[in-house]
């Protein structure tokens, strides 16, 4: 298929272009803006393919995305983009109301005319695959079900009410005027190519720096862990099989409280680059203030997507958590350029058109 991706050089955005393109014989048209978590570097290996093409583009700007969208056609749409990180959402909402809501309803309403343009054939087979996340569905009790595709929306954190407006949006294009969305669900995500704000990222690298790591609370708070490589499968399944008008609920069903993960990526540091002083890392694990409106636990209910579309995560959890800090150890230029901000420095390139790169 030639698929277009929005976010792309993000951490999700990054497998899956990655799965797409190397194992899944698709070629893909990526639409990322290049803001501080989009990392062009992650894809470069990419970028002389020809079946592999980055523009750097907002996704609110309107006309821009109608281009795109006439001179990609498109036979998907995989709208990733998204300001993702809780914490920032608390300090600064304005811009996950700008990303989250209104470039969705932007993508929204220019694959509905690149849609409504197409003859039926290929209008009968376009989808348009809307990524979200478990936070949307609020906080569970520890003896609560897991969250299922017909679970109350409950938001707590500006960056959950983003998402679940976005959400509602690509369901009422679907209802209101028949574009085939269908919307996701996943929960946590972990693996290589993730930014260093979020929390396993965050403990391999002030472990290695010495540093305290923290941890909110008393880190009992509970998450549903699917490693990337999963999710991205996931999503190329649904694109193949699932139904539009559909939600699906993606879960790695492996949940664990904070303070059980830290200590086990603690427990991988000692094994794979041990301290010169001989302890545990997690003699540096330090307890910080708990953020507003954390949510308790998040749990998924995956039996839809298994039942319907055969999908089950297939990464075994202690062996892929150890791949994962295995990657961080052996990738440390990758995350070195992000924490020194070099990586940005080639956001654009030379000129306005760059190997397989334009820009908008």
């Amino acid at each position: 298929m030639n698929l277009l991706i929005t976010g792309g050089c993000g951490f999700i955005g990054t497998n899956l272009v990655r799965l797409a393109v190397l194992e899944g014989g698709h070629s893909v048209t990526n639409v990322d803006l290049l803001t501080y978590a989009g990392n062009r570097g992650s894809l470069q290996n990419l970028e002389d393919r020809p079946d592999y093409k980055l523009v750097v583009a907002d996704i609110c700007d309107a006309a821009t995305m109608r281009e795109v969208f006439e001179r990609v056609q498109p036979a998907a749409v995989l709208h990733l983009a998204a300001e993702s990180h809780v914490d920032r959402s608390i300090d600064g909402p304005a811009e996950f109301v700008r990303t989250n809501i209104a470039g969705t309803f932007t993508m929204l309403d220019a694959a509905t005319v690149y849609w409504r343009s197409l003859e039926s054939e290929r209008a009968g087979a376009f989808r348009f695959i809307h990524v979200s996340t478990d936070e949307v569905y609020g906080s569970l009790g520890p003896d609560d079900p897991p969250f299922c595709e017909e679970t109350k929306y409950d938001p707590h954190s500006p960056y959950a009410a983003s998402k679940a407006a976005a959400d509602h949006l690509a369901r009422a294009w679907h209802d209101t005027y028949g574009l085939p969305v269908i919307v996701t669900n996943c929960s946590n995500n972990y693996g290589p190519y993730q930014f260093p704000e979020k929390l396993i990222p965050v403990v391999i690298l002030k472990a290695l720096a010495g540093e305290p790591i923290p941890v909110y609370g008393v880190g009992d708070n509970v998450r549903d862990w699917l490693h990337v490589s999963d999710h991205a499968r996931a999503l190329l399944r649904i694109l193949d099989a699932g139904e539009p008008g559909r939600t699906y609920n993606i879960g790695g069903a492996n949940e664990m409280k904070n303070i059980d993960l830290v200590r086990r990526v603690c427990g991988h540091l000692d094994e794979l680059m041990p301290r010169e002083s001989g302890g545990s890392y997690a003699e540096q694990i330090e307890f910080v203030t708990d953020r507003p409106g954390h949510d308790k636990r998040y749990a998924i209910d995956g039996s839809r997507i298994r039942r319907e579309l055969g999908w089950t995560p297939t990464q075994d959890p202690d062996t892929a958590l150890r791949s994962t800090v295995h990657w961080y150890v052996e990738h440390q230029v990758w995350w070195q350029d992000i924490l020194s901000g070099d990586y940005r420095l080639d956001r654009l390139g030379l000129g306005t058109l760059h190997g397989n790169k334009e820009s908008q």
